[in-house]
């Protein structure tokens, strides 16, 4: 397929980043993502490791769905990082409600095609069986509330394991998506430096296809929505969540190759959550980029 021909055709998969927006969604995050060259992104809409829910700019709201459209950008809320439907706490799972409402409202508001949560753990010496039900309890009212034609996909995230993890390897997300009634609008966002620090060996031979084949199998096709493609600094079985730039970790460069050439990424966009400031996520997007380009794919996938 020529270049001309690409073009003509929406990307198989669109690459791109987690991006900076304090100074506005639109006046902060676009720029960003045209300076790295990104073809999707991923936003916060709330402070990260806060459980305030700020209201947003209306403004800067239209502004930055007119942009994504204009420029075909796919986009993505990460929720805050202290939301966890699995705490001992009632205080945090009560915080942890109004943070992901307020998450999924803000990514109807900007149009962003799923809010990504991680799974949580089970605090307070509680049994896990109880913390995971709890999080069914807790976030199944979250999902009957999108109602609207607009509303993203929640996607769940699988940690790398540390602690008395609700949810870390792909196994686990058959009885969490269980407790949630298999919504659907409940999906997947897999992150290639949790999975290996899971214990999935993304870098042994086909170990990337066979955890995609087991997710698949494990969710069923359609939900996997979005991959953090990132390398890990330690290796499979670590339980530690430190990502590395692509090709510079334990995973490598070559099974994300047999990641984007696997069925079930196709129309999957791809996230760097990776080191090095501006000047790393442009190198890191521009390799995959590169491995994206090299693949052949048979069109209609």
């Amino acid at each position: 397929m020529n270049a001309q021909q690409q073009q003509a055709q929406p990307l198989r998969n669109p690459i791109g980043g987690h991006v900076p927006v304090a100074g506005g969604l639109a006046a902060k995050g676009i720029s960003y993502t045209a300076e790295i060259a990104a073809e999707t992104l991923q936003v916060f809409v709330a402070n990260p490791r806060g459980w305030a829910t700020p209201p947003g700019n209306q403004r800067q709201d239209a502004e930055f769905r007119a942009a994504c459209a204009e420029r075909s950008l796919p986009a993505y809320i990460h929720a805050p990082y202290l939301i966890n439907f699995g705490s001992g706490s009632e205080e945090t799972a009560a915080k942890s409600v109004s943070s992901l409402r307020h998450s999924l409202r803000r990514g109807r508001e900007i149009g962003a095609l799923g809010v990504v949560v991680h799974t949580g753990s089970a605090t307070g010496g509680r049994a896990r069986e109880t913390a995971l039900a709890q999080a069914g309890e807790l976030m199944r009212p979250l999902l009957d509330e999108l109602t609207h034609d607009d509303d993203p996909w929640l996607l769940l995230e699988p940690t790398a394991g540390q602690g008395a993890s609700l949810c870390s390897r792909v196994e686990e997300l058959g009885p969490y998506f269980d407790v949630l009634g298999r919504h659907p609008l409940l999906g997947v966002c897999l992150d290639t430096c949790h999975a290996f620090a899971a214990g999935h060996d993304l870098a042994a031979p086909g170990g990337m296809g066979r955890v995609l084949d087991e997710l698949e199998a494990t969710v069923g096709p359609g939900r996997l929505r979005l991959i953090h493609a990132n390398d890990s600094k330690d290796v499979a079985g670590a339980h530690k969540d430190r990502h590395e730039n692509i090709g510079a970790g334990h995973i490598g460069a070559g099974p994300f190759g047999e990641l984007l050439a696997h069925p079930a990424t196709a129309g999957v966009s791809l996230m760097i959550e990776t080191p090095g400031g501006k000047a790393g996520h442009a190198a890191d997007i521009e390799r995959l980029k590169k491995i994206r380009d090299a693949l052949e794919y048979p069109w209609g996938v």
